[in-house]
């Protein structure tokens, strides 16, 4: 029996999910919570999905797309539920958005030093694929020291 209800991000929910996204250590210091949920509100191939439990918001997942592969970022669980699957239910709802947008595959990206959630990526059907993940900061400033 699912245990989260999930709906879209709300204006009033904005507080809500930065703070859960920090309490889980998502957050970096060169990538303000804010502007990335902005960012995701403001695209029309994106969202943020909250799931909220016991009146509460408990888990949450930053999705998107670029017509055919989706992207999932900042899945996270209250860490006072971690472990009552409630990261099944948020990963669930996440693949189920994305296959509503029609997108027929989906790719995330994990620290290869967090092995506590690849085991969990893993558990719940998803494959480690060969890649070399490459960046470049198109705003210096913006680098990390």
């Amino acid at each position: 029996m699912p245990k989260l209800t999930v709906t879209e991000i709300t204006n009033a929910d904005v507080e809500a999910v930065a703070d859960l996204w920090a309490r889980c250590g998502l957050t970096r210091p060169w990538n303000d919570p804010h502007t990335d949920i902005a960012f995701a509100r403001a695209a029309p191939s994106a969202t943020i999905l909250v799931g909220r439990a016991d009146g509460a918001i408990a888990a949450s997942a930053m999705v998107g797309h670029d017509g055919h592969r989706g992207t999932v970022y900042y899945v996270c669980v209250d860490p006072r539920r971690q472990g009552s699957g409630l990261g099944r239910e948020i990963m669930a709802a996440a693949e189920d958005w994305l296959r509503g947008q029609g997108v027929w595959k989906l790719n995330l990206m994990v620290r290869t030093d967090n092995t506590k959630v690849i085991d969990f990526y893993t558990s719940v059907g998803y494959d480690v694929e060969e890649r070399v993940n490459m960046a470049k900061w198109l705003d210096p400033a913006k680098k990390p020291a």
